[in-house]
């Protein structure tokens, strides 16, 4: 009998020593242990095993707080007139709110306005703007928070091109987003790790009526970029008040953020009854589980530091005519994403948007060492506030060795057409740069002066061996012209008496890059690049994507790198401020026909191409701006990654 009475007296401390050590989560004011409120309950009974994973585990840390349980009543602050949850005031007198309250309670400057408030005169500014109507039964005033739920629900059916919501989209058509690690260059790309679905973080709690801001914890249900579908702890496997939120945003916190930072943890309205003492649910539920790292905030922050400032001076393709660089100034940085204005523009509206690591643009200087042409500006001497942007902050590439075995002048290739991206042609070497730039042209459609030659670095992934598109089942567009149809590539060497580049010589790397056919992503239209599109990936061949425009025809897929800086997950627009172009409602797509019909190139003016026309309410307005030309649709950064070469692989 005792050695029973000893195994429970035992199995009682266990508990209690658990429940009452828990403190990565809370925020309540609890300097003082009350075990008293912390009995035993059947939720606390098991302990979740700790899970292996690189995310911070959260764990028991020697410290008590205290949760609403339903029972304890409400309390008034007594120095700023707060009215609370009994258990979430601190002290054991609970008389105060905080532990500044308690403080400045014994302040001779406070004594007047705490003499009035208990003469019955009315409270201070400050007390004011934090004090509630008393809360009955629990908190909960469920009826008016289901009525405010149903006509927040009916105002939400109706998505609008303003009011596009990726969660509403990824949710009514079970869609899958790519990964953040697919996107190396976006914020967090790199250092994401394995947050995924079941990770808990700290956000506020919506369902609720006290003022301020309260917090509560949710788990993340299912995660689409950086957007999350998120459940708070206690819904189980009721999804009636699941939101959708960007992980990346300052309300989104680790657990263990509240109780640092001194925020109230308060469970939601419509689940407060369920448990009796949610301390001890909370126990249960969190120990082990995963969570944000602690400087999740920080690496967010890091990661949306960019080096560009404006009126930095760069060369950057000249857009009507691609053959040559132009000097332009950055006028404008929104997530690394660059509006250069032409620094010769009369009236600044000579612009060209890209990203920061685009292959497109290099430091001043760049073309006279390569021996690329270059415009020469009719501005003598440059603006003094503009200066030169340093040349480490642009896209490197890896040295290759020209002394040996290299391409030339005359070689024949397969190459992604800048001026039409949903198309690989026939190419041939122009002209051989140094550090391993060469000018291509398409076949069967150069301009006489060259003017349409187009700049790819010898490493880049948009030019292809000879063979590659049959290999893999991509159609070959042929020279403009050619008629001995199907198009041989063993035929048509002969009749011009060409060689073929040799296969070593191309970029052999192919990534891990984590992408699948059917995942939904955020691209720039590179026929436009100042728009920011949803999209899918339809297509895959080793590191190269076939990426679709939602709503569009198939003629406006472009062929883009897997590396790509022109592409970014799902919540970037959201995250970066960026206009995100929703999918083309179908009153636009059954334009679209027509539109194309005018998709052929003139090689006399600047290439208006196959560019998507939106009806007036998908224009972008965020930013004054002409049309563009011209975007090559693939990135020339070093891979990381390492894989047999696609042109010895099988289709």
């Amino acid at each position: 009998m005792e050695k029973a009475k000893e195994l429970a007296d035992l199995s009682s401390h266990c508990v209690r020593k658990r429940r009452d050590s828990f403190g990565m989560f809370d925020g309540y004011d609890s300097c003082s242990e009350d075990t008293s409120s912390s009995s035993s309950s059947d939720e606390s009974e098991e302990e979740v095993a700790p899970l292996q994973s690189s995310l911070p585990i959260i764990k028991n840390n020697g410290q008590v707080y205290t949760y609403p349980d339903g029972k304890s009543g409400m309390a008034t602050c007594e120095m700023c007139g707060m009215v609370g949850v009994r258990d979430a005031f601190y002290s054991k007198t609970k008389r105060f709110c905080s532990v500044s309250c308690s403080r400045s309670y014994s302040s001779n400057s406070k004594k007047a306005s705490i003499l009035a408030r208990l003469q019955g005169k009315p409270p201070t500014k400050k007390a004011k703007l934090l004090q509630k109507q008393p809360l009955v039964a629990k908190l909960a005033a469920y009826a008016q928070y289901q009525a405010t739920l149903k006509n927040q629900s009916l105002s939400k059916t109706a998505i609008t091109a303003e009011g596009f919501s990726w969660g509403n989209y990824i949710t009514s058509n079970n869609l899958v987003a790519a990964p953040v690690t697919c996107f190396k260059h976006a914020p967090m790309g790199s250092c994401w790790g394995d947050i995924s679905e079941g990770v808990r973080v700290e956000v506020p709690n919506t369902d609720n009526n006290l003022s301020p801001k309260v917090f509560w914890i949710a788990v993340i249900v299912k995660l689409a970029g950086y957007s999350a579908l998120l459940r708070y702890e206690g819904f189980e496997n009721d999804a009636s008040l699941d939101f959708w939120c960007n992980i990346c945003s300052s309300d989104v916190h680790p657990v263990g953020w509240c109780a640092s930072s001194g925020k109230p943890l308060v469970p939601p309205q419509t689940i407060q009854h369920k448990y009796s003492n949610w301390k001890a649910f909370l126990v249960k539920r969190l120990t082990g589980a995963k969570t944000l790292p602690p400087d999740f905030a920080q690496k967010v922050s890091e990661g949306m530091q960019y080096p560009f400032k404006p009126l930095m001076r760069v060369e950057v393709v000249d857009k009507t005519h691609l053959c040559r660089t132009r000097v332009a100034f950055v006028d404008t940085v929104i997530g690394g994403r660059l509006r250069l204005v032409y620094e010769d523009s009369e009236d600044k509206t000579d612009d060209f948007w890209c990203h920061m690591y685009s292959p497109l643009i290099h430091h001043i200087g760049w073309s006279r060492s390569i021996g690329h042409r270059f415009k020469r500006s009719d501005i003598l001497k440059k603006q003094e506030s503009h200066y030169d942007a340093p040349g480490h902050l642009f896209a490197k590439v890896r040295d290759v060795d020209q002394s040996s075995e290299w391409f030339k002048e005359g070689m024949k290739l397969e190459a992604i057409d800048p001026l039409n991206l949903s198309a690989i042609c026939v190419a041939t070497i122009r002209k051989v740069l140094a550090e391993g730039y060469l000018m291509i042209g398409i076949d069967g459609s150069e301009a006489a002066d060259g003017s349409d030659w187009f700049c790819y670095h010898s490493l880049s992934p948009s030019i292809f061996p000879v063979g590659f598109c049959e290999i893999n089942k991509i159609e070959l567009t042929p020279p403009r012209g050619y008629t001995k149809l199907p198009f041989k590539w063993f035929d048509y060497l002969r009749e011009t008496g060409s060689v073929a580049a040799p296969v070593k010589l191309f970029n052999k790397e192919v990534p891990n890059h984590g992408f699948r056919v059917g995942m939904k992503l955020e691209a720039v239209d590179l026929m436009e690049p100042r728009l920011v599109c949803v999209a899918t990936v339809t297509r895959i061949i080793h590191r190269l994507l076939r990426v679709h425009f939602d709503g569009w025809e198939d003629e406006y897929d472009q062929w883009v790198d897997c590396e790509s800086p022109d592409l970014y997950p799902v919540g970037w627009c959201q995250l970066t401020g960026y206009q995100l172009q929703p999918p083309a409602p179908q009153s636009t797509k059954d334009n679209q026909t027509t539109v194309s019909k005018q998709k052929k190139k003139s090689k006399s003016q600047q290439y208006k191409g196959q560019k998507k026309i939106p009806p007036p309410h998908l224009k972008d307005d965020f930013l004054d701006g002409d049309d563009y030309s011209f975007l090559q649709g693939a990135s020339d950064q070093e891979s990381n990654g390492s894989g047999s070469y696609y042109i010895k692989q099988e289709p």
